[in-house]
């Protein structure tokens, strides 16, 4: 099972389904949906806030957004579903061919299918439904169960309290130390290769210190499932969760979604057609609305006890007000956001991969749920500005949302390379050459005048993009193959110091726009490339992509760059 084609596709439709149930609060009973129409006299969706909706996609050149919402009346078990699409699908269409059927990357909105997963796991370990013993010496298994004691020969980080001490709680509630690593795995790693490669991965934080979001620990969640419950966690989320709930449109393989003639074409931020290149009738929300029951059958899916694990703050991401929250704390459970908009209560996560953008937030003190789907990258605050204006247009309120009424965001400028301030110590030659992490593998550099095979290979990609050398900088270039990246850039900034950029590169373009064009989310996708240089000699760099982890390790152990970077690349 390869956990990184684990990402989930679903529909709006499926989706709202899902999310009704979460809205009843009270008693555990079946709830009835009805869906309304665009026409209908009891639309949840103001004309004010659909208008707002299409300026909104409009004026931020977005190509295609669905909304969902889900209201309960006056006696908190009745639900009003209400669906709608604007703007483009597919590439070739009219530009307004998206509808509620169509299928989206949920991207980490879907790390709650994950939690409530292991939640299921450990309700069958609890009621002796386990198909797998667990190792001699454990005797139970909940979120408070020790890592190292379910995976005695495999969790290792570079910590020895945290390899101890680390439980499954702390892993998905991200709060185990180990910071963003994303360029450290693949499309072909499995469940298991994640987690056996987070020993040579640094700890930016002690355990339990601080808040720090980490892909890798759903990574190790999956592998749990497949380990103690003898199947992969596809299987085991497909067999216990969408097929209960009837969720037959969802599925965690690009192909079938692909297959299936309903996913749509994704975009990057600015405007270029880009495809899902994760190799390969939702009743969730309603499920989580209605604590766990499933509203159809009246089924108890999701045990109250995982239920109320997942949706719990486990822990503080901001201790105080921000601009984006509000001016009440944010807390992170497993899975789920915690927070308060202007006194309303709030349960949400949103997702962001390449081309999609997407956003959950459901309100128990309201009984209200609204889902953001977004087929282009970057649209973060875009979907966080509809989630806000359909809260308060639902609520009746008028002033609230004033402060985040900024639909027309200017697209964040992708940064110049700087000029060099001081040169080289060597040539640029002396820096060519193939470096090994034990943490992120391999990567070989070369410059605009490498001659082997290798290296007019990857010129050749880049040379699609313009030119590889210039009069105002020199530049390093090679191909990294990731999860985000298939190429790495290089480009001296001063010293021994280079402005790195990992993108995917479309040297033939994509879809109908031929030209040539490279894909990088900014910020997540950059950092730098301290080399290290002994006499005549490159040893080595230092990768740094998360500058406040760096940061932190240094101040926690002293140690030089070498030591606390994100990764060490020895040349080899």
């Amino acid at each position: 099972m390869h956990f990184f084609r684990c990402g989930t596709f679903a529909k709006l439709s499926g989706f709202l389904l899902a999310f009704s149930a979460v809205s009843s609060w009270g008693e555990q009973v079946p709830l009835q949906l009805n869906a309304t129409s665009s026409s209908s006299k009891e639309s949840i969706f103001s004309p004010d806030f659909r208008a707002f909706v299409e300026e909104l996609r409009i004026n931020a050149s977005i190509p295609g957004i669905s909304v969902g919402a889900v209201r309960f009346s006056g006696d908190g078990k009745t639900p009003q579903v209400e669906l709608a699409s604007w703007g483009r699908k597919t590439e070739e269409g009219d530009g307004h061919d998206l509808t509620p059927d169509t299928l989206f990357g949920l991207a980490s909105c879907s790390k709650a299918f994950l939690a409530t997963s292991v939640g299921l796991l450990m309700d069958d370990f609890t009621h002796g439904r386990n198909v797998t013993p667990l190792p001699a010496g454990v005797s139970h298994f909940d979120w408070d169960t020790k890592l190292a004691a379910i995976l005695p020969d495999e969790w290792l980080l570079d910590d020895e309290w945290t390899t101890r001490a680390a439980s499954i709680r702390d892993a998905l509630g991200h709060v185990t130390g180990l910071s963003r690593h994303d360029f450290s795995y693949s499309a072909g790693d499995s469940a298991g290769d994640v987690v056996r490669r987070m020993r040579h991965l640094p700890t930016a934080y002690e355990l339990r210190e601080k808040w720090s979001y980490n892909n890798q620990m759903y990574g190790l969640g999956a592998y749990i499932i497949e380990k103690y419950a003898n199947t992969s966690y596809p299987a085991f989320a497909t067999e216990r969760l969408f097929k209960p709930l009837k969720m037959s449109s969802t599925t965690f393989w690009p192909s079938e979604a692909h297959a299936s003639g309903k996913l749509t074409h994704s975009w990057m931020h600015t405007g270029r057609r880009i495809p899902f290149w994760h190799t390969d009738d939702v009743n969730w929300v309603a499920v989580l609305l209605n604590k766990g029951v499933d509203p159809a059958s009246g089924e108890a899916i999701i045990p109250r006890s995982v239920y109320d694990a997942v949706t719990t703050a486990q822990s503080i991401m901001y201790g105080y007000p921000t601009p984006r929250f509000g001016a009440g704390i944010l807390g992170y459970g497993i899975g789920w956001l915690r927070w308060t908009y202007d006194g309303v209560e709030m349960i949400n996560h949103d997702g962001g991969i390449p081309g999609f953008s997407t956003l959950v937030t459901f309100s128990p003190s309201s009984n209200f749920g609204v889902f953001i789907l977004i087929n282009a990258d970057e649209q973060s605050e875009h979907a966080e500005t509809i989630m806000r204006r359909a809260f308060d247009d639902v609520l009746n309120r008028t002033s609230f949302s004033a402060a985040y009424e900024t639909p027309f965001v200017e697209k964040a400028h992708r940064p110049t390379v700087d000029v060099a301030s001081e040169p080289l110590s060597l040539d640029l030659s002396a820096y060519t050459g193939t470096y090994k992490s034990s943490g992120y593998g391999s990567i070989t550099l070369c410059s605009p005048i490498s001659s082997s095979q290798y290296c007019a290979d990857v010129l050749s990609v880049f040379s699609s993009l313009g030119p590889v050398s210039g009069p105002r900088s020199a530049s390093l270039y090679g191909a990294y193959s990731s999860i985000w990246s298939t190429h790495a850039r290089l480009s001296h900034h001063s010293h021994d110091t280079f402005n790195l950029t990992f993108s995917v590169v479309f040297p033939h373009g994509y879809g109908a726009n031929t030209t040539a064009f490279e894909d990088y989310m900014v910020g997540f996708s950059q950092g730098r490339a301290d080399f290290v240089v002994e006499g005549t000699e490159v040893t080595g760099f230092a990768l740094v992509i998360d500058e406040d982890a760096v940061v932190a390790r240094q101040q926690r152990t002293g140690g030089t760059l070498k030591e606390t970077a994100d990764a060490w690349f020895a040349k080899v």
